[in-house]
């Protein structure tokens, strides 16, 4: 008699925005070999557009409000509470633009991954084609992290690069960039369900081995 195949791992996406990097996500969850299900998408701001796409592609969608809470704390209590009702295996953020607490990211360490546009530990926080472009890099980007207590600090996993062009501004450059996650993000998301990537006691594991750089996809 034939096994029943083991249970596809569970994504749980967090969004606040448009959610084009949630729209990249769902489209490559839809082929036919991708190794996950997304289960959930939750976000903090009531009109996201990130919700509309989560109905229009039939996923639960939840909100959590965080201005009707008094304190960051209080908001990452309910948060956790809505993510622990949903049992994922893995929680993506997907332009989810919260600081979260120390408690929240220990709760879920080892299973929460971000993207962050610039080529880490480059520019931390906002603002990072502007401050690519005052550097006068050449050569800018987005990474996708493990997400630990410091904000952006996580061990990074995979980046890719975009060429810094004479004539790009800081919008053009944000295109750029964005074209890129939506490359970088599944495939990463992919290695994950697959059992591929972990986060170890010093760093990223790549099929059981220290990762000592980040994969890079090259320059477009």
């Amino acid at each position: 008699m034939k096994a029943d195949p083991a249970p596809l791992p569970r994504i749980l996406v967090l969004a606040s925005g448009q959610g084009s990097n949630l729209q990249a996500l769902i489209d490559a969850s839809r082929e036919r070999d991708f190794p996950g299900q997304i289960i959930a998408v939750g976000c903090n701001r009531p009109g996201a557009f990130a919700l509309e796409r989560a109905g229009q592609a039939n996923i639960e969608s939840f909100v959590v409000d965080h201005t009707r809470f008094d304190s960051r704390e209080a908001f990452d209590a309910q948060l956790m509470a809505e993510i622990r009702r949903r049992d994922p295996d893995v929680i993506v953020l997907a332009g989810f633009m919260r600081i979260l607490t120390t408690d929240f990211v220990r709760a879920f360490r080892g299973r929460m991954l971000n993207v962050h546009p610039s080529l880490l530990p480059r520019y931390t926080g906002l603002n990072t084609h502007q401050r690519a472009l005052d550097a006068g890099d050449r050569v800018h980007g987005t990474s996708v992290h493990f997400v630990t207590e410091e904000l952006d600090g996580g061990p990074v996993i995979a980046q890719a690069e975009v060429t810094i062009e004479p004539n790009d501004t800081a919008d053009t450059l944000a295109e750029k960039v964005q074209a890129q996650e939506h490359v970088l993000y599944p495939v990463v998301l992919r290695w994950f369900c697959e059992g591929r990537i972990q986060l170890g006691a010093d760093g990223v594991l790549f099929d059981g081995a220290p990762l000592r750089a980040p994969l890079i996809l090259p320059a477009s």
